[in-house]
């Protein structure tokens, strides 16, 4: 009896657990994009025109200290500005999206490793794709990917990057991440 308690018990805290990771992403203010067509797990997205926050992309993790310290009051107006998703991986930087109420007066970075630029708009094709954040996964991905455009007739416009929306903290079978291509606008 003590056993079956045991494990319903472990049982109902990793179901909390993983709700707990499945919603965490929920909270924070999403990259805006209109979903053009989907086909399962690839679609066709036009993003806007995007402020973010880049700083060179590092094998280790302090890439994203550097923007988590930009947003957590590292900047001119030591001002905290919130946390968005996805984080991008795009022309071998990471990038954190302003959020709408900083796009207008977005604070100058404090330190000379972080800047403030725009991703233009854009038309891309995009995979999902779970797991955790791999070079191998990714690149699987972007196969995938392109072999559908290609089942489509998408040309390529511009160089492939990609998408983060978990934290580190949220299983890798929970995790939302995605490869994205840049195509002509139609």
């Amino acid at each position: 009896m003590k056993k079956l308690l045991a494990l319903i018990s472990g049982l109902v805290v990793s179901a909390i657990g993983i709700a707990a990771c499945a919603t965490s992403r929920a909270g924070y203010e999403t990259a805006p994009y209109k979903v053009i067509r989907t086909d399962g797990a690839f679609e066709i997205r036009e993003y806007p025109e995007l402020k973010i926050a880049t700083t060179s992309r590092d094998a280790d993790n302090s890439s994203f200290m550097r923007l988590f310290r930009y947003i957590d009051g590292g900047n001119a107006a030591k001002e905290k500005i919130s946390m968005t998703t996805p984080v991008f991986m795009v022309d071998g930087k990471m990038a954190f999206v302003v959020p709408d109420k900083h796009k207008k007066d977005t604070p100058a970075p404090a330190s000379a490793q972080v800047s403030v630029d725009t991703m233009k708009a854009r038309r891309v094709a995009v995979h999902r794709f779970s797991g955790s954040q791999t070079k191998e996964l990714e690149l699987q991905a972007l196969s995938k990917l392109k072999a559908w455009m290609q089942q489509n007739k998408l040309q390529e416009a511009g160089a492939p990057f990609s998408a983060y929306y978990d934290p580190p903290w949220t299983p890798g079978f929970l995790r939302r991440n995605e490869v994205l291509v840049p195509i002509p606008p139609q």
